[in-house]
């Protein structure tokens, strides 16, 4: 057998193994590959996006230490993320679930902040990340984005039964 096709058969046989330890968690109804975007296109025009339901994918970076009730996916762009929240109870993510990829089908839901909530929601990130914050800086209310899952499948790397 040549060298090279031992060395295919190798690793061929090495995904199988690691495909194997990989065990995909879902809640809800089935996620929609078909409807599929990246969330820096969501991200870079929300507004387009609010009507019909949509398919994101990305990294949890966290998860609701409280509940579960919501999860943030980091994007395919630096330093962007967005939020998946469902209601308390609805779906339960789980701690673990960090640092592992999710999908997540559902509807874009914009809500618009007043200032004086555009100010404790940036005072408590602040505070969160140990930062200094001036309420005063804060001239104008902020929207947030946030997906509201009716399907969510994550890809857990490391099952640990």
């Amino acid at each position: 057998m040549p060298f090279f096709t031992k060395i295919t058969l190798v690793v061929a046989l090495m995904l199988v193994q690691v495909q194997a330890l990989a065990e995909t968690l879902t809640f809800g109804e089935e996620v929609d590959s078909d409807k599929l975007i990246k969330i820096s296109s969501v991200m870079a025009n929300p507004d387009n996006y609010l009507s019909s339901p949509i398919t994101i994918e990305g990294t949890i970076v966290g998860v609701c230490e409280k509940r579960g009730c919501w999860m943030t996916l980091a994007s395919d762009k630096r330093f962007q993320n967005l939020r998946i929240k469902v209601e308390d109870g609805h779906m339960v993510f789980p701690m673990t679930a960090k640092g592992n990829k999710a999908l997540a089908t559902g509807t874009l839901e914009k809500i618009e902040l007043s200032l004086d909530q555009t100010k404790r929601l940036l005072a408590h990130r602040a505070q969160k990340a140990g930062k200094e914050f001036n309420p005063d800086s804060v001239t104008e209310p902020n929207v947030i984005y946030q997906l509201s899952p009716t399907g969510v499948e994550i890809i857990d790397n490391d099952v640990q039964k």
